[in-house]
C-alpha cells in the first residue's frame, strides 16, 4: 500500500478511505467488524463516519465503538474521520455548526466511537447562519483539548473553502485540511471551482459517491446478467445514461478492466484528490476494489473518458473563470 499524504498535512493516508454509511442499515454488526478488520489486513487505514449514519441516528459511530473496544491495535491504526451538521433531534441547538452544537456533538460522537479523540473532524456541509469566528473558535477548544487533530470540509462550494481559510488566517490556526465531495465521472461539476480551490489551500479532496450510485458499476452487464444486487443506481437514471454507460462499460471490456476499478483509478489521476470512499458491504467487494489502487490509465485512456464524460466547462476544458469569461 503506497500511503498519501491528506492535502498540505503530514498525516499519511490509504489511497482508498472506508466509507461505514452502509453499518448498521444494509451491513450487519458481525459483518462489518470483519470488513474493518479485512481493510487493516489490505493496509486502508483511513475510515468515514458520520454521526447521523446508521438505521438511528449515531448507529453507524456505535458500531464503529464497538470494534474499536476490542483492542488488538484498532483504533491505533486507524485514521478515523467522522462529521457533523445534521439535527441529532428536534431540539434547536442539537444540529449546525454553533460552538455550542460542535462542542456537544464531539464529545457525543468520541462516546459512541469509544475513542478521546477524532483524527478529522469534517462539517458534513455549510452553515450559511454561524460565522467563521464562531466555527473555528469552536474547532479550536476542541483541538486545544485534544478531541480533534484535524478539521475538514464536505459539500462545500469553492468560495465557502476560500472563507473558511481566510477566517482561519485571521487566526493563525490551521483551518481545512480536506474537503468531501462528490465527484465521479458522471458529476464533474467540482473541476469548476472547487478543485483549483482545494489545490491552492493544500486540502486534500475525498470524492464521495465515486460509482455515482451505482451506476458506474459496470450496471448494464449485471443487468443483463439479473444480477444488479441491492445497488443505488435506479431505472431512472440508466434509461437516461444508457448510451453513455454502454459506451463506458464497452470501452472498460477493450481495456479488460472492471468499469468499477477504472472509475475510482481515474479519480485517483485528478488534481488534490486523496483518497475515494469506498462503501463495501462485504468482505468480497472490499478485496475487489484494491485493483483501482494498481490500474493505471495511460493518457489515450484518461482522453477516452474525457470524451465519454466531459468536464462541465467548454472553451478548452479550463476551470473558472474561462470556463464562462476570458
Amino acid at each position: 500500500m503506497e500511503y498519501r499524504h491528506l492535502g498540505r498535512t503530514g498525516l499519511r493516508v490509504s489511497p482508498l478511505c472506508l466509507g461505514t454509511m452502509n453499518f448498521g442499515p444494509r451491513t450487519s454488526e458481525a459483518d462489518s467488524h470483519t470488513v474493518m478488520d479485512a481493510a487493516h489486513e489490505h493496509g486502508i487505514n483511513f475510515f468515514d463516519s458520520a454521526n447521523g449514519y446508521g438505521s438511528h441516528k449515531g448507529e453507524t459511530e456505535e458500531i464503529v465503538g464497538r470494534w474499536f473496544a476490542q483492542g488488538g491495535g484498532r483504533r491505533e491504526k486507524t485514521v478515523l474521520a467522522t462529521k457533523l451538521y445534521g439535527d441529532m433531534t428536534d431540539w434547536p441547538n442539537d444540529g449546525k455548526l454553533s460552538a455550542y452544537n460542535i462542542r456537544q456533538a464531539c464529545d457525543a460522537s468520541l462516546k459512541r466511537l469509544q475513542t478521546d479523540h477524532i483524527d478529522l473532524y469534517q462539517m458534513h456541509h455549510v452553515d450559511r447562519a454561524t460565522p467563521w469566528e464562531e466555527i473555528w473558535e469552536g474547532m479550536s477548544v476542541l483541538r486545544q483539548q485534544g478531541k480533534i487533530l484535524y478539521a475538514g470540509s464536505s459539500n462545500f462550494a469553492g468560495w465557502h473553502l476560500a472563507a473558511a481559510q481566510a477566517s482561519a488566517a485571521e487566526r493563525k490556526v490551521v483551518g481545512l485540511v480536506s474537503e468531501q465531495s462528490l465527484y465521479n465521472l458522471m458529476s464533474r461539476w467540482v473541476e469548476l471551482e472547487v478543485l483549483p480551490a482545494a489545490e491552492h489551500y493544500g486540502l486534500g479532496v475525498i470524492p464521495w459517491s465515486p460509482l455515482a450510485g451505482g451506476l458506474l458499476g459496470g450496471v448494464l452487464a449485471k443487468q443483463a446478467k439479473g444480477d444488479e444486487g441491492r445497488g443505488t443506481a435506479n431505472t431512472e437514471g440508466i434509461e437516461k445514461n444508457r448510451a453513455t454507460l454502454e459506451a463506458y462499460e464497452g470501452f472498460c471490456r477493450e481495456l479488460g478492466e472492471d468499469p468499477a476499478d477504472v472509475g475510482i483509478a481515474w479519480l485517483l489521476t485528478r488534481p488534490a484528490v486523496t483518497a475515494p470512499i469506498i462503501g463495501p458491504r462485504t468482505v468480497e467487494q472490499l478485496t475487489k476494489s484494491l485493483r483501482s489502487i494498481d490500474l493505471v490509465l495511460d493518457e489515450k485512456a484518461l482522453a477516452r473518458l474525457d470524451e465519454l464524460f466531459p468536464a462541465p466547462f467548454p472553451n478548452g476544458s479550463k476551470p473558472a473563470p474561462e470556463a464562462y469569461a476570458w
